[in-house]
């Protein structure tokens, strides 16, 4: 799991009965108390808890991948390959090169006005900006995006191949 400190390993999950939870579970759980606990947890017969145990805490991935910058013609055309059957299933060709283009102009410009550049809704775009991001093309900033190392070679690359 992603979190802002890195990728989060979820180790054993299991449901426990509500009268084995003790006040140190609840404040190893991030509560104050047991009572706070039990005051932030829905109501209702079907209720269930679980114990998560976290096993580690590692770089969020995707780090490593953004700047890795060495792309080769293979990747490159693996790359070109994914973005096309995503703007396939998109139903507009050149989309996603599109959407990398406008942040490679605009770097650190809000989604809201990096969608009406693009027309196309800031939710959309959002979610695709993230698909971007998983694959190592972008880098979100506090406002805004702007391309990853990454993301500079293979739209030069990807370019230059057309």
């Amino acid at each position: 799991m992603r979190t802002a400190l890195g990728e989060v390993r979820i180790g054993e999950v299991r449901q426990v009965e509500e009268t084995a939870v003790s006040e140190d579970d609840a404040r190893q759980a991030g509560f104050d108390s047991l009572a706070g606990l039990w005051r932030d947890l829905r109501e209702g017969e079907d209720r269930r808890l679980f114990r998560i145990a976290i096993d580690g805490l590692a770089q969020d991935t995707r780090v490593a991948l953004r700047e890795d910058a060495v792309l080769g013609a293979e990747e490159t055309s693996a790359l070109t390959k994914k973005l096309a059957r995503w703007d396939k299933a998109n139903g507009s060709d050149g989309y996603h090169r599109r959407v990398l283009q406008s942040i490679a102009g605009k770097p650190a410009t809000p989604a809201v006005e990096l969608a009406k550049l693009l027309d196309v809704e800031k939710l959309k775009l959002k979610r695709d900006i993230r698909k971007l991001k998983e694959i190592g093309l972008t880098e979100s900033l506090k406002v805004g995006y702007r391309l990853s190392p990454r993301g500079r070679t293979f739209l030069t690359m990807s370019e230059s191949a057309r």
